[in-house]
C-alpha cells in the first residue's frame, strides 16, 4: 500500500503483524464492511470467516494461547453482544485479543441528531458497546477521527500486550478506511512497572519461608504461558528440587515428560478433583509458591486452610500468606532473581516427593467393557504413555466432567492442555479448536460435554471449511452431568432422576457429521475407542466427529470426588426418593 493511501485499518492490521498474528476470525457486517475490505487486501493476515460471532471469538481466544494474540471482526451490536462471552473469558484468563468493530458513521450521526431515527443493530445508547466491553477489557475505545486514531490503536495494543488482556477497538464507519498519519517504527511494549522496595521485600520472605519449610511446594499458573516464562521455571525448579504442581487451567505449561519437570511432578491440583495422593500432598505442604496461578471456587479449601502458608505472585501483584500484598511486582522479573539468587546461595531445602497413586496407570479397562468416563480416560492416559503423536496432540476441554477427568492425566508435551477452567463457558472447546488449529500445527483433539458441544457445533462448519485435522469426541450422555451432580448428586443413584431441566435433547450425531462434511465414528465400548485412535492416527489430515456414548448414570470419579467435598452430601448417602 502507497505511503498516500495509509488507513486506519490498515495501521491496525501493519501493528497486528508486527506482533506475529496472521489471521483475523470474523463475521461480516456492513458498518465494519471498510476493515472487512482492507483485511481482504492485506498482505499477511488472512479473514477466516466463522458461522457465529461467539464461535469467532472462542476462536481467536484460542488462536492467542499459541500466538500470543488473537483478533475478531464482528458487526456493531448484535455481533459485538454476541462474542462478549468469549472476551470475558480472556479477560478472566489473560489472554489478548483484540475485538474489531465499527458503528454509525459521521453522516450516520447527523441524520441521528436531527431525526431521532434509531440506527440497525444500536440500543440508541451509540456509546454502549464501549461502555460494555469496559468491563472486560484494559482499553475500550471508539475512534472517532482518522488523525488520532493510530496513537489511540498503538496506546490500547501496548495494554493489551503487557497486561494480556483483550481490548476493544471500534470506528466510526467512515474511519476505518480513512487516511491516517503514519507512525514511525515498530511499536515497543514497555515492561510493566516495578517497586524496586517491594520486589526486594517479596524476594526475602520467599527465601526465608522456603528455607523454614518442613513440605514444600511449587505451584504454576497460566501467566507462566501468557509471559512466556516456560524455560526459567524449569531451571527454578531445577534449582529449588522441590515438587511442583499446577493449576487446571496450566496444566502442561511445561513439559510433564522433561526429565526435571516428570521427576518432581505430583499431578496436577484441582483441590478435591485431584487425586487423591495429589490432595493429600499439597494439603500438607507448608509453603505453597504460586507463581502466576488464578485462583478460582475449585480452590477454596486450599485458600481457606493454607492461606498462611501460600505466597502469590501474579504478574504485577504479590501476596504473602492471608494478609500482606505487595503492589509493582513483575513476575518475570521476580522469577529471575530468585534464580539468580540461588545460582549463588544455593538452598538444601526440605523436600519429600511423593508417590502419586495415578490409577490410569494400573491395568487397563477390559476392552468389552462399556465405555465410561473413568475407562476412557485410562485409554487416554495409555495412549500418552505409548504413542508420541497423542503426546504432541492439543487436547482441548471445555466446562464439562471430562475437564476434571482430564486433568487427572500425565505425560502431556508443553503447552498441550488447553481449557478454559477459570472462566468454564460450556462450548468454549469446540469454537477454541477452530483457533487452536489454525495457529499452531499440532492436530486439536476436543473432548466435549454433548450440552456444550450442542452450543458450539457449527464451529464443525469451519474447521471441516478450513480443512483442519481436528477430532471431536463428544461424551453423550444427553444429560448436564456436571451442573447436575452439584444440583444434586442424588440424582446418580438407580431409583432416582435427574431435573427435568438437565435432561438434552437426543441428536442424530452421524447425520450432524455428514452434514458438516467431517468423518463419524461411534463409541460404546473400550475396544471402540481403541479403534478410534488406530483410525486417526492413519488418517492424520482428517476430521473427526466421535460420539461416545455414555451411560446416563456415569458420574465421573473426579466430579464426584469434587461436588461431595462442595456440597457436603455422599452419593453413599442418598436415600432412594426419586428427584423432582
Amino acid at each position: 500500500m502507497s505511503t498516500n493511501n495509509y488507513t486506519v485499518a490498515y495501521h491496525l492490521l501493519r501493528r497486528l503483524k508486527e506482533f506475529g498474528l496472521d489471521k483475523v476470525f470474523q463475521v461480516p457486517g456492513d458498518y465494519v464492511q471498510e476493515f472487512m475490505t482492507t483485511l481482504d487486501n492485506f498482505d499477511g493476515i488472512d479473514a477466516v470467516g466463522d458461522v457465529t460471532e461467539l464461535g469467532a471469538g472462542y476462536a481467536a481466544e484460542g488462536y492467542a494461547r499459541y500466538k500470543g494474540i488473537g483478533a475478531v471482526s464482528v458487526q456493531y451490536g448484535v455481533g459485538t453482544f454476541s462474542v462478549l462471552n468469549a472476551i470475558a473469558g480472556a479477560y478472566v484468563e489473560r489472554n489478548p485479543v483484540v475485538v474489531i468493530s465499527a458503528s454509525p458513521s459521521a453522516e450516520n450521526r447527523v441524520d441521528i441528531e436531527e431525526t431521532g431515527v434509531l440506527f440497525h443493530h444500536s440500543t440508541g445508547d451509540y456509546s454502549a458497546d464501549k461502555k460494555v466491553f469496559e468491563n472486560v477489557t484494559v482499553a475500550s475505545e471508539i475512534l472517532a477521527d482518522a488523525q488520532s486514531a493510530p496513537a489511540i490503536i498503538d496506546n490500547a495494543l501496548q495494554l493489551a500486550m503487557s497486561e494480556k488482556r483483550p481490548i476493544y477497538l471500534e470506528a466510526w464507519q467512515n474511519v476505518w478506511g480513512a487516511e491516517c498519519p503514519r507512525p514511525k517504527g515498530e511499536l515497543v511494549i514497555p515492561p510493566l512497572a516495578t517497586n524496586p522496595a517491594m520486589m526486594a521485600s517479596l524476594l526475602e520472605q520467599v527465601i526465608s519461608r522456603l528455607k523454614a519449610a518442613n513440605n514444600p511446594v511449587v505451584l504454576l499458573g497460566i501467566e507462566l504461558a501468557r509471559l512466556g516464562l516456560q524455560e526459567q521455571v524449569v531451571t527454578l525448579l531445577s534449582k529449588l528440587n522441590i515438587p511442583y504442581t499446577t493449576t487446571t487451567l496450566a496444566k502442561s505449561v511445561i513439559s510433564e515428560t522433561h526429565n526435571v519437570s516428570k521427576e518432581l511432578f505430583v499431578g496436577t491440583y484441582a483441590g478435591e478433583a485431584s487425586w487423591q495422593d495429589t490432595f493429600d500432598f499439597v494439603s500438607r505442604c507448608d509453603c505453597i509458591l504460586a507463581l502466576g496461578a488464578i485462583f478460582t471456587d475449585d480452590y477454596l479449601t486450599m485458600l481457606k486452610t493454607q492461606g498462611n502458608d501460600l505466597v502469590r505472585v501474579n504478574m504485577n501483584a504479590a501476596r504473602v500468606g492471608e494478609c500482606e500484598q505487595f503492589n509493582g511486582i513483575n513476575l518475570a522479573q521476580f522469577i529471575d532473581e530468585l534464580n539468580s539468587y540461588l545460582e549463588s546461595h544455593p538452598l538444601q531445602l526440605n523436600s519429600q516427593l511423593p508417590t502419586i497413586h495415578n490409577l490410569y496407570l494400573t491395568e487397563g479397562p477390559d476392552s468389552n467393557a462399556k465405555i465410561t468416563y473413568d475407562n476412557f480416560f485410562s485409554v487416554y492416559q495409555k495412549q500418552l504413555q505409548t504413542c508420541e503423536t497423542v503426546r504432541d496432540y492439543n487436547l482441548v476441554l471445555g466446562e464439562s466432567s471430562s475437564l476434571y477427568m482430564a486433568a487427572r492425566l500425565t505425560g502431556l508435551a508443553e503447552n498441550r492442555f488447553v481449557s478454559d477452567a477459570a472462566w468454564g463457558s460450556l462450548g468454549h472447546e469446540t469454537g477454541c479448536s477452530l483457533g487452536t488449529g489454525l495457529a499452531d500445527d499440532k492436530r486439536s483433539v476436543v473432548v466435549a460435554g454433548d450440552g456444550g458441544f450442542m452450543m458450539m457445533c457449527q464451529s464443525l462448519s469451519s474447521i471441516s471449511h478450513y480443512n483442519l485435522n481436528t477430532v471431536v469426541f463428544v461424551m453423550n450422555n444427553q444429560v448436564y452431568a456436571i451442573e447436575q451432580s452439584f444440583v444434586d448428586i442424588c440424582a446418580f443413584t438407580p431409583a432416582a432422576d435427574f431435573a427435568p431441566f438437565d435432561k438434552l435433547h437426543h441428536w442424530n450425531y452421524a447425520s450432524l457429521a455428514s452434514a458438516y462434511r467431517v468423518n463419524y465414528l461411534k463409541v460404546e465400548k473400550v475396544s471402540d475407542l481403541d479403534e478410534v485412535f488406530s483410525a486417526i492416527k492413519q488418517h492424520p489430515a482428517s476430521p473427526y466427529l466421535v460420539e461416545v456414548k455414555i451411560a446416563e448414570k456415569d458420574l465421573a470419579p473426579a466430579i464426584q470426588d469434587l461436588a461431595e467435598a462442595i456440597t457436603g452430601t455422599k452419593v453413599s448417602d442418598c436415600t432412594c426418593q426419586k428427584t423432582m
